[in-house]
């Protein structure tokens, strides 16, 4: 009782020490941006003091990166659900591995036209209605069931702000758009537990130092049993196709809609999941 107590102490004063930091972080950071713009702009300020390298970029220093990284992976182990630390964690740790995933997008054809087009997978870009129409087992049908059964939607991916090369950050943006992609081919919903096994896959997959630390760290919120189930059947699954698979990045889902959730997988080197994980009615949980 007394060191349940004591961690619970540890993790209040961590998580306001992030606050704190993370305050200060963006105080500087937005001062830097728009001092640079008031010595080096003539047109003057823009509505958002922006001058970046793409809409919404937030120039950081290798030590503010690490500061943003420390400060968000304790706000991200205090509380999983806070998916925007998850976000900037992953931005500021994950260039070397952004870097391999570019690399591997521009030397497959479709994964090169991916980078030349920029699709994004947003509610505006969809067709909602037509992808109803599609027959059951085709990709853009079951996607459409995923979103309706775990109550999500694309619009809640966070644009990407600290990458500062412009291509990987739209590596980084299409790879959190393609995240519930990946549960729909992988058959599996946004419970802890498939969110889990999701991470064990991408981790295998990107190389991702964030998708690592989810892996590791996910499976402490698992009931014995779905430990068990994910040790012995889910997680060797998710690592065996995440390695042995073709780039999910590499895949332009958005013609593909009408294309058999089978044949997608066989097409990607990924075997149908081994057991049938339900969703659930309370989101990661």
């Amino acid at each position: 009782m007394r060191i349940s107590v004591h961690i619970s102490t540890m993790w209040l004063y961590a998580g306001r020490l992030f606050q704190w930091l993370n305050q200060r972080q963006y105080v500087l950071i937005s001062k830097a941006v728009c001092a640079h713009q008031v010595h080096s702009s003539s047109t003057g300020f823009t509505d958002s003091c922006y001058n970046g390298l793409y809409p919404g970029h937030i120039h950081t220093t290798p030590i503010q990166k690490a500061v943003l990284a420390v400060g968000s992976g304790v706000a991200a182990l205090h509380d999983p659900h806070r998916h925007d630390m998850v976000a900037v964690l992953g931005e500021a740790t994950g260039h070397l591995a952004l870097i391999n995933l570019r690399d591997k997008m521009r030397n497959d054809p479709e994964g090169y036209t991916i980078l030349k087009e920029r699709p994004r997978i947003r509610l505006s870009t969809l067709d909602l209605s037509d992808m109803a129409s599609l027959p059951d087992g085709s990709f853009g049908r079951e996607y459409l069931r995923f979103l309706e059964d775990n109550d999500v939607t694309p619009d809640s991916r966070a644009d990407v702000r600290f990458v500062d090369d412009e291509e990987l950050a739209y590596v980084m943006q299409r790879y959190r758009e393609v995240h519930d992609l990946l549960h729909t081919l992988l058959g599996m919903p946004t419970n802890m537990l498939g969110e889990v096994a999701v991470k064990w896959f991408e981790a295998a997959q990107t190389g991702l130092p964030m998708c690592a630390l989810g892996a590791v760290l996910g499976p402490l919120r698992l009931s014995t049993s779905r430990l068990k189930l994910l040790f012995t059947s889910l997680g060797p699954w998710a690592l065996r196709n995440g390695h042995r698979a073709r780039c999910v990045l590499s895949i332009f889902y958005e013609r593909r809609w009408a294309q058999s959730i089978e044949d997608l997988r066989q097409e990607l080197n990924i075997e149908p999941p081994p057991v049938i994980v339900r969703a659930t009615k309370k989101r990661n949980t």
